[in-house]
């Protein structure tokens, strides 16, 4: 069977055509995968961080009742002994009005000034904010909050991937740690450490006990022992086997 020039440029068209076809079925079917590291360290994948947050307490005022009571009382004095050595800024106190307790909270609101100020905190840092509830069947109370530096990790119980064996989780044949591994600890962490700055720096050393060094160093001079004796110890003794 003989081909003609023109049957071989039919012929190469069509090839050019399914080719051309072929390239966009390619493309259509084609998925962009994207990987992302993530820290095997748990100190990377949970960090620390060191922001400003918040302190705050309530305070229950009645209706028929204004001022403190003995618990309230020490409730209030607590806040300024800890403002005095955490506080970044003033000490709010949030007051209700147009309430059936706002002559009550009133007059609370005075006594709690006097309690801060007796505690320390200038009045120039006491900050009185009036404000109105927004649900009027609750009782409304008395807030006080000031800023703080605070320690914070998380937020936890994030699953990106299955902890389990699957296609979507190539980190699971790597025996690679779960993403959410290590995040309770370092959340606890930051919630136990008094104060943030000790995750940058060490504090500064305290002087020494002179009255204890000086009865050392004096019984250092005489030639006796530095150690100090306890004659009670013996008393709680219940075995003298290891003797």
């Amino acid at each position: 069977m003989r081909t003609t020039s023109a049957d071989r440029r039919r012929n190469l068209r069509l090839a050019l055509a399914l080719t051309g076809l072929s390239v966009m079925l390619g493309a259509c079917n084609t998925t962009e995968i994207v990987t992302q590291t993530v820290p095997t360290d748990y100190r990377q994948r949970h960090p620390i961080a060191v922001q400003e947050g918040k302190k705050s307490i309530v305070i229950f005022v009645g209706k028929s009742r204004g001022g403190l009571s003995a618990a309230q009382h020490a409730d209030v004095a607590g806040i300024a002994r800890d403002w005095m050595r955490e506080g970044t800024g003033s000490v709010v106190i949030d007051v209700p009005v147009d309430t059936a307790n706002s002559r009550a909270a009133a007059a609370t609101y005075q006594e709690i000034r006097s309690v801060l100020t007796s505690g320390g905190v200038p009045s120039r840092a006491i900050v009185q904010r009036p404000y109105r509830p927004d649900d009027p069947g609750l009782l409304p109370t008395i807030r006080l909050s000031y800023s703080k530096i605070t320690a914070v990790a998380g937020p936890c119980g994030l699953w990106p991937e299955d902890v389990g064996p699957n296609i979507l989780n190539p980190g699971y044949t790597e025996n690679r740690p779960y993403f959410n591994l290590g995040c309770a600890s370092q959340r606890n962490l930051a919630a136990m450490i008094d104060n943030p700055a000790d995750l940058e720096q060490p504090r500064a050393e305290t002087p020494a006990y002179t009255a204890r060094r000086e009865i050392a160093f004096d019984r250092y001079r005489k030639g006796t022992t530095t150690t100090t004796t306890y004659p009670e110890s013996d008393k709680a003794k219940l075995s003298d086997t290891a003797k």
